[in-house]
């Protein structure tokens, strides 16, 4: 009986920390905020359940409820989702130096996290004058190449209700800052098969970028550079090489989700 017991309440347990999740997941999915009854809806939970998970997550930071007593996602999930992100750029380093070794150009990868693009990994070019950006950095997706490459593998929607909530800031004078001309932009990526941020985000630069396919969230792998160096001609011998490391860099993906 005593075994029967203990298997019973691991099978909760277990049940428990699945259904936590996905509250997690459906309140990330409504835009990071929403009340009891929304998530009842999208969860198909029921109530004393949801209250009683909620009340944990809030115990735990991972769930704060606002002054209008909707729940949103807590400040304590940023330290790990960061840790996450900074160990995938761990693991890519090698595919980056692969790319500056074959174009001569910085590399980096990024990821969206909370509706930002977040710079996880980087290996500089060898040349004395190259692009730096430090590992950490956040900047709204709509300015930069990986930007813009992330989010043109997401639905029309998505990506305009992310552009609604962020906003489309100038940095230069050639950021895009109108919300339907982008989204025909972006349209105009995905069929390209690679973004292009040319003085979008600095004067001067030029960056080619293409999503990581099976990332655990949005990715993108890039090359950047000055105009001079990194011409319109140079675009079309080195894009390929992006999109090979991108490809590598999803097939080290699932390699590693094989045998995890």
């Amino acid at each position: 009986m005593a075994n029967e017991k203990g298997s019973r309440d691991g099978s909760s347990g277990v049940q428990s920390l699945q259904r936590a999740f996905e509250l997690l997941e459906h309140l990330a999915d409504t835009g990071g905020e929403a009340s009891l009854s929304e998530l009842a809806a999208s969860s198909g939970l029921p109530m004393p359940t949801i209250h009683r998970l909620i009340r944990t997550l809030v115990a735990l930071g991972y769930v704060r409820q606002n002054l209008n007593r909707r729940y949103a996602l807590g400040a304590r999930l940023i330290r790990l989702g960061e840790n996450a992100s900074l160990q995938f750029g761990t693991w890519a380093r090698p595919l980056l130096a692969e790319l500056v070794d074959a174009v001569g150009e910085t590399a980096n990868l990024a990821v969206l996290e909370r509706d930002e693009v977040v710079y996880v990994a980087q290996v500089p070019s060898r040349h004395s004058m190259r692009m730096f950006t430090e590992v950490g950095r956040r900047l709204l997706p709509h300015g930069t190449g990986v930007g813009k490459a992330m989010l043109a593998q997401l639905p029309a929607e998505e990506a305009r209700a992310l552009l609604g909530r962020t906003g489309m800031p100038a940095y230069t004078e050639h950021t895009h800052t109108e919300v339907e001309p982008f989204l025909t932009h972006l349209a105009e990526i995905a069929a390209q098969g690679y973004a292009l941020d040319e003085s979008e985000q600095e004067l001067g630069v030029r960056c080619i970028a293409v999503s990581v396919d099976g990332a655990p969230t949005p990715a993108a792998v890039s090359v950047s550079g000055p105009e001079g160096r990194l011409t319109k001609e140079a675009v079309s011998r080195i894009a390929p090489v992006v999109q090979r490391i991108a490809t590598a860099l999803s097939e080290q993906l699932a390699a590693r989700d094989l045998t995890a």
